[in-house]
Parts: C-alpha cells; structure tokens; sequence
C-alpha cells in the first residue's frame, strides 16, 4: 500500500511554473542571449547550481539575479493548482503522510508562508535546497523524502511536472504522477506512471484506481 505522497513545489502545489519560465527567459536573454532556451533546461535545479553552471565566476551578474529572484518571489502571489487544497486534505484524511520535496530555498519558502499561514500544517516535512547535496534529476531528494517516513520509496508516490523532476521520483523507484502544467501529457506520459492536468474531482480513491496495481 501506498503510505506516503511526495510533492515538488513548483508547478505541483503552486500554479507558479509559466511565471519562473518568465522570469528566468528574461534573466537568460539578458544575460546569455546565446542560449534562448535555458529557462526550460534549468527546472528542478537549485540556485547554487543554476550559478555554478551558468554564471560561474560572475560574482556581480550572481548579485544581481539574487536581488531581482527576492523581489519576484516577494510579490508572487502562490495560487494553488486547482484542487490541491481540498486533494490534501482527503490524503491526510486517508492516513497518507505528505511532504514537500522542492528545490527552491528556505527564503522563498518565507515568501509561501506569509502568503499562506497554513502551508506548514498540510506537510508533515518540507525539505529544500538546503538538505539536498545533488539536485534533480538524481533521486536523493525524494529519497531523503522517504526517509523522514521511514518507509520504503515502492510506498510512496512522487508528484511532479518537470522533466528533472520526473526523472527523480523514476530513478528513486518511486510511483510517478506526472502534472501535465509545465509541459503537455504527451512530452511527459513516458516518465509519468499517471497523468494530471490538476487535481479537479481528484481523490485518493480516484487516483489508486489509475495507478499500478502491483502496490
């Protein structure tokens, strides 16, 4: 049986996706117009690492994406996927444990809770960049996710709309619910156990009779 739900944040729990893809064109077109389509590629990936691959001994440019990133996510308004709210509430209703596994940092997760005062209680964990040495696609994440249940990864399903992502919650031998809001169901049906639009009408009973049968 399926004991414990993994949820990345981005494009999963928050509608935030098609403004990071906004946000970072204009950060690439500004500063490495070279390479138009950075902002898709980087998706899963910590800030640390976006620096160290693209902006590697840049130490002003770094300040200055550092500075325009707060005053973003300050203003950013955090609109749940539909359905998420009420989703949670009925996993938790069925004993399913819930954390968050995301790969944004503990000050943008300040921005959520003051914009949400009840985030906190929906997930018994929520690990960020910050507890994580490798960033996705490599599972430590979601691994480290099942770890604070003490269960195993075939008892957990992951959530997840990026293609890094997916590949994550796949290479922890986890079950994969993909969310077709970054990307179309069609580009992420092969790393996608399921497919979502959002979590309209969405129940845990709904969504174990689309999973497989093998847990």
């Amino acid at each position: 049986m399926y004991q414990v739900a993994l949820f990345d944040l981005d494009g999963v729990v928050f509608n935030t996706e098609p403004l990071y893809t906004q946000f970072w064109g204009d950060i690439f077109r500004k500063y490495a117009p070279e390479q138009p389509d950075l902002a898709l590629r980087i998706k899963g990936q910590t800030l640390v690492q976006i620096f160290d691959k693209y902006f590697r001994e840049m130490e002003k440019v770094q300040m200055e994406i550092i500075q325009a990133i707060d005053a973003f996510e300050y203003s950013m308004p955090f609109e749940y996927i539909r359905g998420f709210e009420t989703f949670i509430l009925d996993l938790k209703r069925q004993g399913i444990r819930c954390a968050v596994v995301t790969s944004s940092n503990r000050m943008k997760m300040e921005n959520v809770y003051r914009k949400h005062p009840e985030f906190k209680e929906m997930f018994a964990h929520i690990l960020t960049a910050e507890d994580f040495t490798k960033s996705k696609p490599d599972p430590e994440g979601y691994l480290k996710g099942a770890g604070c249940f003490a269960v195993a990864p075939s008892e957990c399903i992951g959530f997840e709309d990026s293609f890094n992502g997916l590949k994550a919650v796949r290479a922890a031998k986890m079950t994969v619910v993909g969310l077709a809001t970054t990307n179309t169901e069609h580009d992420i049906a092969s790393l996608s156990d399921v497919v979502i639009s959002d979590y309209t009408n969405l129940d845990f009973e709904k969504l174990s009779r689309l999973l497989p049968c093998s847990h």
